[in-house]
């Protein structure tokens, strides 16, 4: 929680600190997001080239997630106890040879490894999260980390640049291009961020102590619905240029476009996701994001279908089935519902753990990342298993009742959704 300076002068100098801090993180992790999503555009063609099928091409897709996701729980902490403008400019930097060495792999086991060290570049979430919240107010924590988090828009980003590149130069020439923006990257981070001594956890607090409130069963909650909002929205974010490419056929750069659709509005509102929190609460803002993602996943289940039915005249065949028109609205909706969510989470979080947000924050992001982990695999494999394409939003709707039910049965019973502000949750 932030601790304004007692002057007007430098208060108002710690308030211009502040939205420095917050551009300035914004747009690292905005670029470390294009990079960690990579994969959903350079992997079409390295899965041509090396011939892989859907489970092996969803493992790779998933490696950077699943380094991103593990280093979250340190970072965090390390956070709360150096500063987050040191531990992420560290963190831009240790990426950039790892963005450079993807255009000399050749072979699977050699993407899969460099996939792992460029997956630390996702881990910068778990450092800017508590960073930039820790220079706002408390009722403006929400907003804070949802500008924050609508770094997320990077997943898009990637969709809009690297089919460009690709197409222009060749693949290769993408992780070429990304290490340079980096290394823009942290530069302009390092110019415009600031250090606040205040904001580190006392150097008496052991490391065991931070890790405490992990066994808090609300942690556990928190993770479940994170891993839908954030494991879910990577996840998918990864998997729908080649769904686009797959189910219509379609051009990867117009395969691209279209999924920029979901990841765009999935990154960019989670700033009006924060605000909604701060103002009507976590608990009513999560419980409608899951209705309306439960909705959205039912309709994008449904597989291309043709119905042949027996009629005087004789056989009649009527198909069904979302077309790309219809495909790419819904996606888009299920975007906008996740960007809500996944400030949602973590306006619970700020509420609820306001002295250990690093560490909270990092547990919580590795549940999601671990989601954005398996998803990918489990769609792939289900593809290969099923050979039914629309198998990855039937796995994820399961997912998404699980949380339905564990919401109804721990806080909706107990809060008035349509009044209350529950600015912290139901215990």
């Amino acid at each position: 929680m932030a601790s304004a300076p007692s002057s007007s002068v430098s208060a108002e100098r710690y308030s211009r600190q502040a939205w420095s801090v917050l551009i300035a993180s914004t747009l690292a992790f905005t670029v470390c997001f294009m990079v960690w999503m990579m994969f959903a555009v350079v992997g079409i063609p390295i899965k041509q080239m090396l011939d892989l099928n859907a489970t092996e091409f969803g493992l790779l897709m998933a490696m950077p997630v699943l380094s991103g996701s593990l280093i979250r729980v340190p970072l965090g902490i390390w956070t709360d106890r150096f500063g987050g403008r040191i531990v992420m400019a560290v963190l831009l930097a240790v990426t950039i040879p790892a963005i450079w060495a993807i255009s000399w792999a050749t072979q699977y086991w050699q993407f899969l490894i460099i996939g792992l060290l460029l997956g630390l570049a996702g881990g910068t979430f778990s450092v800017g999260t508590p960073y930039v919240a820790r220079w706002f107010p408390k009722e403006r924590q929400g907003m804070a980390m949802g500008v924050f988090g609508a770094g997320n828009s990077g997943a898009a980003v990637n969709k809009f640049v690297a089919p460009v590149i690709l197409v222009a130069f060749g693949w290769q020439a993408v992780p070429h291009v990304y290490a340079a923006i980096m290394l823009v990257a942290l530069v302009v981070f390092w110019l415009m961020s600031h250090s606040d001594p205040r904001h580190l956890v006392p150097s008496n607090v052991k490391f065991t102590d931070q890790l405490k409130t992990l066994k808090d069963p609300r942690v556990l909650k928190y993770c479940q619905y994170y891993s839908i909002v954030f494991g879910g929205y990577v996840a998918l974010a990864l998997w729908m240029v080649q769904y686009y490419v797959g189910e219509y056929g379609l051009d990867i750069r117009v395969a691209a476009l279209l999924a920029a659709c979901f990841s765009l509005p999935g990154g960019v509102l989670r700033a009006i996701g924060g605000v909604l929190s701060d103002k009507y609460g976590a608990h009513s803002v999560t419980w409608w994001v899951m209705w309306v993602c439960w909705i959205c996943l039912f309709l994008l289940s449904y597989p291309q279908t043709d119905f042949t039915i027996q009629t005087v005249t004789g056989s009649t065949t009527f198909h069904f089935g979302l077309n790309v028109y219809a495909f790419t609205a819904i996606m888009a909706v299920l975007g906008v519902a996740m960007a809500f969510g996944k400030a949602s989470v973590f306006k619970y979080i700020s509420d609820d753990y306001p002295g250990n947000i690093g560490a909270i924050s990092g547990v919580v992001g590795l549940a999601g990342g671990l989601g954005g982990f398996v998803l990918p695999i489990m769609f792939g494999a289900l593809l290969d298993w099923t050979g039914v394409r629309s198998s990855a939003f039937m796995l994820m709707y399961g997912v998404v009742w699980v949380s339905l039910i564990w919401m109804y049965f721990t806080e909706v019973r107990r809060t008035d959704l349509l009044t209350a502000r529950d600015g912290q949750s139901s215990h």
